[in-house]
């Protein structure tokens, strides 16, 4: 069901910023700054200067584990380690004021109350601007690391993830937005009746509230979400705002878009309740051949052994080494953790006839996610195809190395879609929701919280 392309109507653009850049040998590059991932300078730098390009907002993924730990490659890559970031993003907030602050955190190995409380203190310290990309961990390694020696099911985890995202909604919802009064005179710091309990007992959580900290600017944090599997896109048109989606060509970012935006009625949802973005890893040069001379210079310095693990996630325990690199990807099992992401792959090799060094090299950069190689003006016609063809409310453009990359974005493309009317010239609110387009949520909750006397 794509939305009818309006003139007055604009595309959202997210950074996504992955510590050195996306493309995995993006760390050899000399034009890539040695230790990024822990260099606060670094990320200071990059999501300040998305913010002069009004970009919508800056998203930081995460793992609550190294992502195969054992893997002979991982000390050849820098994958192994990062910032936790919503401890990062607090503190980006005030080294910027208008641009968005998205992380992702798991809903398996976290608890909805303290998840709730930290959102919702970046979003408040920020002004409005924070948002929760809300994932169920595909990270088969982190179990480990909280006392299980095994993922859970992906039925289960999507179930736990649905009432996880109910709870901290309920939360979200504990204060009125006039409830702090703040009276010294009368001695009343806040009204009793704009202060709700939300009491939530549920087969995977019980949770009294409420929540300690009161609303943001923009009400509550933007809730975020990136699953395709049917039960990632049922889960997002229940909950989500905002979708970072993964997708090859325009066919599959239309029936995504279509599918999940059609969803949204049986939730007494509208279809611009629901920002859809999907992931592009954009190469840009002044002239064609520049920007595939950058690609092949990055390509260089993938080594095979690197390149073959980054099939890892999606071969559900199969050991690639066994087969020859040159020849066809051999049939997988059913993957209990990227179910979305081993079929996107799969077709991709299948489509294409690709052998497993192709499909690595393939990958290399945008993971799966859309690759677009040329000049600004090559790129925005890209981009407004799929915005204007139904397929996507904007772009989370995932560099290929930091900080070049976003600067050669920014620098090139942003004005050429500036020129076509498709992206502001500059902000034009104050929050992520103002930015994206988005409402302010309405209470679903009202059960006034009793208030004991000391």
């Amino acid at each position: 069901m794509p939305l009818r392309h309006q003139k007055s109507r604009q595309l959202s653009l997210g950074a996504f910023l992955l510590t050195d850049g996306h493309h995995v040998a993006a760390w050899r590059s000399p034009q890539t700054p040695a230790g990024a991932a822990f260099d606060f300078g670094h990320f200071a730098r990059v999501a300040q200067a998305a913010e002069r390009a009004a970009f919508d907002l800056v998203f930081l993924a995460d793992s609550s584990s190294i992502r195969f730990p054992e893997s002979p490659s991982l000390h050849r890559t820098s994958r192994a380690a990062q910032l936790e970031p919503i401890t990062l993003l607090s503190a980006l907030a005030p080294l910027t004021s208008r641009i968005g602050l998205v992380a992702t955190a798991s809903t398996t190995y976290n608890d909805p109350f303290n998840l709730a409380r930290r959102f919702a203190s970046l979003d408040l310290l920020s002004g409005g601007r924070a948002g929760w990309n809300l994932v169920t961990s595909v990270n088969e390694a982190e179990p480990f690391n909280f006392g299980r020696d095994a993922p859970l099911p992906h039925a289960e985890r999507y179930a736990r993830a649905t009432e996880f995202a109910e709870v901290v909604e309920g939360l979200w919802e504990s204060w009125d937005a006039d409830a702090l009064r703040y009276d010294k005179a009368e001695g009343v710091f806040f009204d009793p009746d704009g202060l709700h309990v939300l009491d939530h007992k549920g087969p995977h959580f019980q949770v009294r509230g409420p929540l300690n900290v009161r609303p943001s600017p923009q009400g509550r944090p933007v809730l975020v979400q990136a699953g395709a599997s049917p039960d990632g896109r049922e889960l997002a048109a229940r909950t989500a705002e905002l979708i970072f989606s993964a997708h090859q060509t325009l066919a599959e970012a239309q029936e995504f878009y279509g599918d999940v935006k059609g969803r949204l009625a049986r939730h007494g949802r509208s279809p611009d309740d629901l920002k859809i973005l999907p992931g592009v890893f954009p190469i840009v040069g002044r002239s064609e051949q520049e920007a595939r001379d950058t690609f092949a210079a990055l390509q260089d310095l993938i080594d095979p052994v690197v390149g073959l693990s980054m099939l890892n996630t999606v071969t559900a325990g199969l050991d690639l080494s066994a087969y020859p690199l040159d020849g066809p990807l051999p049939d997988l099992p059913e993957s209990n953790s990227g179910r979305s992401r081993q079929r996107l792959l799969v077709d991709l090799a299948r489509r294409e006839n690709l052998t497993i060094r192709q499909l690595y090299l393939r990958i290399a950069g945008a993971r799966g996610h859309w690759q677009i190689i040329g000049t600004p003006a090559q790129i925005a016609d890209e981009l407004e195809h799929h915005f204007v063809s139904g397929g996507a409310d904007g772009f989370n453009i995932m560099p290929p190395q930091l900080p070049g990359g976003l600067d050669d974005f920014i620098e090139l493309v942003v004005p050429e879609l500036r020129r076509r009317g498709l992206f502001r010239e500059a902000y034009e609110g104050t929050t992520l929701r103002d930015h994206l387009g988005l409402r302010r949520v309405a209470r679903r909750r009202a059960t006034p919280a009793p208030v004991a006397a000391e």
